[in-house]
């Protein structure tokens, strides 16, 4: 098999072999603990532009499937193993790990030290890497270009509406980098849901005529869509609004808040987190780079809705007096335990108190 390298900017290198297509890239480089739900990692389109380090020992053991898929096709620049399973066991299997990987022409490396990798970016933080060909002698003569995230967006987002659906309540999902369970968890509570590119204007939502707004999760640093923000705030003054993820933290933004970038960021199945309004803790499914600071958010607006039980981070604000609320995980989940899933109906339930009240203001008129 044909030798890769993995150059880290901190000067580390790693040494494996090619999978799918042998080719160069570079990206963050960032790891995630789940055993299982690598298909729905590599769809995922916040992972665009990352170099996606899986911590379980084998992948690709149940093969890739036609229903994992959380988007039109995979969105990581390239992925990172330790063992590769070259011949699945699944009856829903219709082609390997690998061979998926190369119809996509996305790059891999297998029989890497992913355990040190993992070490060494728990120790820097923050690390850039490039797959290369051939061995590199300085790792600080290579090119580190920080990523332009607002065209990591532009690109996983969609660029004309596109509507599903016949539900009675009609939701306008912003696509940042959407992810398909969200969507259909969506469109299983009555809904019709019209998915727009994440530079859709107040004005073009105001005339879809929504009853609700989802902000969706997406790739990269946040502040990358700052012209934005006055156009989210507007948007979530007028209807009840969710924000999940990257969703999250543009609402935070939106109303003064601040993010900052996390050690090396959240990306697992069984993160727990806490209900500050009801003590419960609940089992989550993250996957962020970046975090909202819970002392930049207003209390005049907000409570604090969930928090970290580990690191004691923000995971989730609602808003004192608007049906406006957001949270750092994936309800939806996908990999990953379904618990906050409920989230959702509560949300459906804020857009059809609000749908109610209207009606009544318009009968008393």
């Amino acid at each position: 098999m044909t030798k890769g390298y993995l150059v880290l900017e901190t000067g580390e290198e790693f040494v494996g072999d090619w999978i799918g297509a042998e080719q160069e890239v570079s990206g963050e480089v960032v790891f995630n603990t789940s055993m299982t739900g690598y298909q729905e990692m590599m769809t995922d389109p916040s992972y665009a532009g990352q170099l996606l380090t899986f911590c379980y020992p084998m992948i690709g053991n149940y093969g890739m499937n036609t229903s994992d898929d959380e988007s039109q096709g995979l969105a990581v620049s390239a992925v990172i193993v330790s063992d590769v399973c070259g011949e699945p066991s699944h009856y829903q299997a219709i082609t390997s790990f690998s061979e998926r990987l190369k119809a996509a022409s996305i790059p891999g490396l297998m029989n890497v030290d992913t355990r040190a990798l993992v070490g060494v970016i728990r120790k820097n933080k923050t690390v850039n890497g490039k797959i290369l060909l051939e061995k590199q002698k300085n790792a600080h003569e290579l090119n580190w270009e920080a990523p332009d995230w607002l065209a990591v967006i532009n690109q996983v987002s969609v660029k004309e509406p596109r509507t599903y659906g016949i539900g009675q309540y009609h939701i306008v999902l912003v696509d940042y980098g959407y992810k398909k369970s969200i969507l259909e968890e969506v469109l299983t509570l009555d809904c019709k849901v019209t998915v727009v590119p994440f530079d859709t204007s107040f004005e073009k939502i105001k005339e879809l005529e929504p009853d609700g707004i989802l902000l969706s999760n997406g790739p990269g640093d946040p502040m990358a869509l700052s012209h934005y923000f006055t156009e989210i705030k507007r948007i979530s003054e007028t209807y009840p609004t969710l924000g999940i993820c990257l969703g999250h933290q543009l609402l935070a933004l939106a109303y003064g808040g601040k993010t900052k970038k996390m050690a090396y960021g959240h990306r697992g199945g069984n993160h727990p987190v806490k209900d500050m309004q009801t003590g419960k803790v609940w089992i989550t499914s993250q996957n962020h780079g970046y975090v909202v600071e819970e002392a930049s958010i207003s209390k005049q607006n907000f409570n604090i809705w969930f928090q970290n039980v580990n690191d004691h981070s923000l995971e989730g604000i609602k808003h004192r007096q608007l049906p406006v609320q957001s949270v750092q995980f994936h309800p939806e989940a996908h990999p990953g335990p379904s618990d906050t899933a409920y989230i959702f109906r509560e949300f459906i339930q804020q857009v059809v108190a609000n749908e109610e009240k209207g009606a009544q203001i318009y009968a008393e008129a």
